[in-house]
């Protein structure tokens, strides 16, 4: 406990990172209060104030802002869409890539082209959740006026919900996009506890005791996965300059295995509801719609479980792929001296690397994929609904994966300031200044 408390005092006594912690808490209060603040023209008395299936799940994301109808109803989910669609046309098409080549001034021009498709895809996704989600009779002015007030409302949501992510992660602690997300989540978690507590009663204490221990590990193994790394030796070889001599030594890089971090659970997540949301259109006039819609807002199902699975397994190959670049640590590591023992330089290094990649990524995309869809094996096992969203799945993986990077970036200002870290050992695992950095 008094390292705990010293370790708080050290984090305050440093102007710059308090600023920023001060920072982050204004800012996600902010995005809090806007989750309540309702779209004109609705009564809010006659909203059902909670969402099953897929629905649910987005709401726990936006922190009931998707099922409160508020202005913050889509939040920064059309973003992630639209950068999943940038992700993918900076691999496939020359143009894209060019603008990723071109530094500051490409990056600025692929980031206004994400705010238009943004906006697009906002107005897209409004459609559908203004139609599928809010009563007529919660309506309390006409049909279209309602409609094109919602669209312009819930898009400037979105725009400011980015923009409140831009400004964390520029002036305050942590991945600004992430921490939206996370605190969403961390919002509903007292209440579903709350909710499973009373669903139990008295008699079931056993059973939610059971619940909890099966929790906690399962945690500890998220956090296994998420800290999981293969460390790849370097070893750099001896210059005399000046009489001395530099160089010498041996260090590592450290490939995560699982290196996209919760990326691919956010993306395939922002893409798992659309069927549903298109589907809600259709619903009345098809079979086939009607059987998408039901089967892709029920997150239980085996198809929804089947597809999700699939999806961020592609998409953690895809992310790795695009982040984690084999020839450029080749080629830093040969700039600086730098060589695998046993490995020639270059080409081969690449190689060597790149099959280190490929074979720790599959079984790490295949343990995050059977983590994501932890949720329906909680609620088949008699888990409830609200708490199940929590017990593993998106939920956990965002969070353990958010708090960790935030950790890091705490932990670095500690010790840049020559303070005591946050563990006992002085260190958070992983760490990358603990490592080499080719």
């Amino acid at each position: 406990m008094k390292k705990f408390i010293s370790t708080v005092k050290n984090i305050f006594s440093i102007e710059d990172l308090r600023i920023r912690i001060l920072n982050t808490i204004g800012f996600l209060i902010v995005f809090r209060l806007g989750s309540f603040i309702v779209l004109p023209g609705v009564d809010p008395s006659k909203l059902t104030g909670s969402s099953e299936g897929i629905f649910g799940l987005i709401d726990t994301f936006l922190g009931g802002a998707f099922s409160n109808a508020s202005i913050f109803g889509l939040g920064i989910m059309p973003y992630i869409s639209a950068s999943i669609v940038l992700q993918l046309l900076t691999v496939g098409v020359p143009y894209f890539q060019k603008l990723q080549k071109e530094g500051e001034s490409g990056r600025k021009r692929i980031n206004q082209i994400t705010r238009v498709l943004t906006i697009l895809i906002t107005v897209a996704q409004g459609i559908g959740y203004v139609t599928a989600t809010i009563p007529n009779e919660a309506i309390m002015v006409s049909k279209p006026l309602f409609m094109f007030s919602s669209l312009v409302l819930l898009s400037a949501g979105t725009m400011f919900c980015m923009w409140l992510g831009e400004k964390i992660t520029e002036k305050g602690i942590g991945n600004g996009i992430s921490m939206l997300i996370m605190i969403g989540i961390i919002s509903r978690f007292p209440g579903a506890i709350i909710a499973e507590t009373l669903s139990r009663g008295t008699s079931g204490m056993l059973l939610l005791i059971i619940e909890a221990a099966v929790l906690f590990f399962v945690v500890v193994g998220v956090v296994a996965l998420t800290e999981a790394t293969r460390r790849i030796p370097v070893q750099y070889a001896k210059q005399v300059v000046g009489g001395k001599v530099y160089g010498g030594q041996r260090q590592y890089i450290p490939i995560k295995v699982n290196a996209s971090g919760v990326m691919p659970i956010i993306f395939a997540q922002s893409l798992m509801f659309l069927p549903a949301l298109v589907a809600q259109i259709w619903a009345e006039d098809s079979d086939i719609a009607n059987y998408i819609g039901s089967t892709f807002s029920d997150f239980t199902s085996w198809q929804y479980n089947l597809v999700f699975a699939i999806m961020i397994i592609l998409f953690t190959f895809f992310y790795t792929a695009i982040t984690v670049n084999p020839e450029q640590i080749a080629e830093d590591m040969k700039r600086n001296g730098g060589f695998v023992p046993g490995i020639k330089p270059g080409a081969p290094t690449a190689d060597f690397i790149d099959n280190i990649i490929s074979r720790i990524t599959l079984p790490g995309s295949i343990l995050l994929a059977l983590v994501a869809i932890m949720p329906a094996f909680a609620m088949m096992a008699g888990v409830g609904g609200e708490f199940a969203q929590f017990y593993g799945g998106t939920s956990l993986l965002i969070m353990v994966g958010v708090i960790m990077d935030t950790l890091r970036q705490i932990e670095s200002y500690l010790l840049m300031r020559h303070y005591e870290g946050m563990m006992k050992s002085g260190n958070i695992k992983n760490n990358p200044s603990n490592y080499a950095v080719a």
